[in-house]
Parts: structure tokens; sequence; C-alpha cells
């Protein structure tokens, strides 16, 4: 026997519940690895997108050397720097596989190449934020 009685409030809270939790599963996956959530959601161009968006900016800001900064900061400048850095998912913890000198902030090129870097977690910043919207049905 088939009704077809309005959803009441406990039924379209479940239903809601399993959209809430894949949201926030892309949304980590896109923090982790800059264009998974994308890429799970099955947006392949905007996955491709933004894997290389974020990994060219954190690449070419290694490669010139720029700061990667930790967690422990002396300054309110130096914890947002952290913050950019660490939205970069994987890409955050690859200086120390490439760059065992460290960073080189006494010239020009390392001071942009710091910048490059915390352009990085924001593209993928943005990233995880399109993956949420996506995945919660808010954006198609």
């Amino acid at each position: 026997m088939a009704t077809d009685a309005p959803l009441t409030e406990k039924s379209a809270e479940r239903s809601a519940h399993p959209i809430a939790a894949i949201a926030v599963v892309a949304a980590i996956a896109a923090w982790a690895v800059p264009g998974l959530g994308h890429l799970l959601l099955r947006r392949w161009g905007r996955a491709a997108f933004l894997f290389l968006a974020v990994g060219g900016l954190a690449l070419v800001g290694y490669g010139m050397r720029g700061e990667v900064f930790n967690t422990r900061s002396t300054d309110p400048f130096g914890e947002l720097g952290f913050l950019a850095d660490a939205l970069s998912g994987a890409f955050y913890f690859l200086p120390r596989l490439l760059e065992a000198a460290g960073p080189d902030v006494s010239r020009a090129v390392g001071d942009y190449g710091t910048r490059f870097l915390a352009a990085a977690g924001v593209v993928n910043l943005l990233g995880v934020l399109d993956a949420y919207r996506i995945a919660s049905g808010r954006k198609s």
C-alpha cells in the first residue's frame, strides 16, 4: 500500500543526513589531495584543473625556495602563513622531500615563492568549498 503522504520532519532529516555526510567526505578529500573531492563527485575537468593549479603553484613556490610556515609561530602573520600553507593539503608535506636546504627568503625570488605557496592554499580552499557545495546539492 503506497501512500503519497508528505514527508515528516524525521524522514526529511534522515534523507538529508547522507547528503551532508557525502559533502563532508568530499570536502575532506578535496583538502587532502587537491581535486580528489571533485574526482569523487565525477567532475573530471574541475578535478584535473584544481590538481594542476594547486600543484603548479606549490611546485613553483618550492622551486623558488619559498618559506613553508610551521605551527609554532610568534606572530599573527606566521600563523596566517601556516594556515594558507596547510590548506594546500598533501602539497604542504612535499618540501621536506624536495628541498633539504630549507627556504631562501633573503632574495626576492624566495619571497615570491612564499606567496605562490600561500596562493596554492587559497586556491585549494576554493576547491574544497566548491566540492562541498556540489556534494550538498547547492550547486550543479
